[in-house]
């Protein structure tokens, strides 16, 4: 998985890692650490945490020599992400995901509908879930990036 991002979506060197992201309440079950999930630092990706032996080939996507930089979900502060990790969970049992920022190498991180659309566009993610709505790269069409009205 590590490799599909780097080659189809960052377009960085295969030695940067990534950020897993984790029910809160699943912290303890694949990172060490003295009780990791009532920090504060878990929620926003400001620490390393080491990856419990046992867990880092499971979990290998996010593992950078053995630690993980964690970002552990609340259900309360994000219900819709964290209801994706926990669906993810049902359906793997594993209730640990890739995280990234959503931009291309040197560019700047999504802030707009519209960047998100132009970061789309030009990388070779297959779908991008924007609210409500889903985008599939098969209707792929290259945006306009002038922001003056067409007549």
């Amino acid at each position: 998985m590590k490799e599909i991002v780097n080659t189809k979506i960052k377009f960085i060197e295969p030695f940067r890692p990534f950020a897993p992201v984790i029910l809160a309440e699943q912290v303890n079950h694949y990172f060490s650490g003295s009780n990791l999930q009532n920090q504060y630092l878990p929620r926003y990706m400001q620490m390393v945490a080491p990856i419990l032996e046992d867990k880092q080939e499971q979990i290998q996507a996010v593992c950078h020599n053995g630690t993980g930089r964690l970002q552990a979900i609340r259900q309360e502060s994000n219900p819709f992400y964290y209801q994706v990790i926990e669906k993810f969970g049902e359906a793997t049992e594993i209730t640990v995901l890739l995280n990234t920022s959503y931009n291309l190498r040197g560019e700047p991180i999504v802030n707009t509908p519209e960047d998100a659309l132009r970061t789309f566009v030009y990388s070779d993610i297959d779908l991008l879930v924007m609210g409500n709505f889903l985008v599939d790269n098969s209707n792929k069409v290259q945006p306009v990036l002038s922001k003056q009205k067409v007549s």
